[in-house]
């Protein structure tokens, strides 16, 4: 008990310190496409990453092929941030009921979109890549549907810093939403 006074002012200056990191997340997009969708209640799944780009790091492929973090960190847990923009994206897109999973509504959804990405990284030719397969599955009509994806977002601006590679994530996000809408709700 004695020790805490002393103890106090240490932890007070060590803690001042540590900086907090700096995060990196792009604004979010408003989709402007409109595409039509068969279904009215649209589930998407937590969007499934390569275990490299599960974590808070951002990543970049070298001329060599490896992927290696940069160091600054995403905003938010790669897979939600993505899971939740591909909710909202196909919201905006096809003006339908979308939430990502677990289903928060009462009734259930018509179908089910899962991703799986294979590719989650910029590249040393100054764009951001997101490629994998995207599996449609409605809950009672309809055609089940798996396709695959390869998408390069161009990295706005001269240098390829974090907040430009997040400008460039949420941009091939984007247009998986727009693919997804296309080739599996139609």
């Amino acid at each position: 008990m004695k020790l805490l006074p002393f103890a106090l002012p240490f932890v007070l200056a060590l803690a001042a310190c540590s900086a907090p990191e700096p995060r990196f997340d792009a604004a979010p997009t408003v989709a402007s496409e409109k595409i039509s969708s068969r279904y009215g209640r649209i589930e998407v799944a937590t969007v499934t990453l390569p275990i490299y780009a599960e974590g808070e790091e951002i990543h970049a492929r070298d001329a060599s092929g490896a992927i290696l973090p940069l160091g600054p960190l995403w905003a938010d847990e790669p897979g939600r941030a993505v899971t939740l923009q591909i909710a909202r994206d196909l919201d905006a897109m096809t003006g339908r009921l979308v939430a990502p999973e677990p289903w928060p509504f009462r009734d259930f959804p018509d179908v089910r979109v899962d991703v799986r990405v294979q590719d989650f990284y910029a590249t040393e030719r100054g764009t951001f890549r997101l490629s994998g397969q995207v599996f449609v599955a409605p809950e009672e009509d309809g055609p089940d549907r798996a396709k695959p994806f390869e998408i390069e977002a161009r990295i706005p601006g001269e240098t390829a810093g974090p907040a430009q590679i997040a400008a460039a994530r949420a941009a091939a996000v984007s247009q998986l939403s727009s693919f997804i809408a296309k080739n599996g709700l139609r």
